[in-house]
């Protein structure tokens, strides 16, 4: 009771009841779809969790789960219930990410972006004029004369940024610029934007993208699934 209590003050328990429901439908679609996991698995799973913690003996284990107020078992079911979403979110999408990131990859490109942003139109064009004729470098205007204090110590370096990320009426003047080319000035609601390219990086459909691409498509079907439980039940309520 002091548990449930204390969640809701702080305004947790919907969150913690979403999370319980959200495994629920976990397991009645792998439950429908015939997905199991073995003991094999957990086995091989466990391992790995316990080179990446380092606990090189049982007894660094029992006084790890100790530390986390969890018996074996129950460090067992939880690998279990992660090895489950993962496999299904595998059975449900695996063979769409592929398709997806070919129909979008416009939009997993990447610049190494630099952007310097100032509230004055005449001083921007004097500074696009001054880097220009080389009276002064892109990366001392930024830290000279930003309006973003954070961005000014970076002399504008924004990094690595996605397509996407980038404004969308400015976004094909930057990924189709030279690089090293001076953008600009570009208003917008900011102030007058200065860019410059350091280097394009090509859509590549990595490891890492490939997972991030099945995990997005697996909570937007979670969401889902959760929503139309909710509103089932709402409509039954009333």
């Amino acid at each position: 009771d002091e548990i449930i209590n204390f969640l809701k003050t702080e305004m947790k328990l919907k969150e913690i009841c979403k999370a319980v429901l959200y495994q629920k439908i976990i397991e009645k679609t792998a439950l429908q779809k015939g997905i199991n996991i073995t003991t094999e698995e957990i086995e091989i799973e466990a391992n790995r969790q316990r080179r990446e913690k380092r606990l090189e003996k049982a007894s660094d284990t029992i006084k790890w789960l100790d530390g986390q107020m969890l018996a074996l078992l129950d460090w067992e079911v939880g690998i279990r219930n992660l090895l489950l979403k993962k496999k299904l979110a595998s059975t449900l999408f695996g063979k769409e990410v592929e398709q997806f990131f070919t129909q979008n990859r416009s939009k997993f490109e990447q610049v190494i972006l630099y952007q310097l942003i100032v509230k004055d139109e005449k001083l921007a064009q004097e500074l696009y004029y001054q880097i220009e004729e080389g009276e002064i470098s892109f990366y001392q205007a930024a830290r000279l004369y930003d309006i973003d204090e954070n961005r000014r110590y970076r002399c504008g370096y924004e990094g690595k940024v996605y397509r996407w990320a980038v404004i969308p009426e400015i976004a094909p003047l930057v990924f189709s610029a030279s690089l090293n080319q001076l953008l600009g000035p570009i208003k917008t609601e900011n102030g007058y934007h200065l860019f410059m390219i350091e280097d394009y990086i090509p859509a590549e459909l990595t490891s890492k993208r490939y997972q991030e691409i099945l995990d997005n498509m697996f909570r937007q079907w979670l969401d889902a699934e959760f929503d139309y439980i909710y509103c089932n039940f709402e409509l039954s309520s009333s």
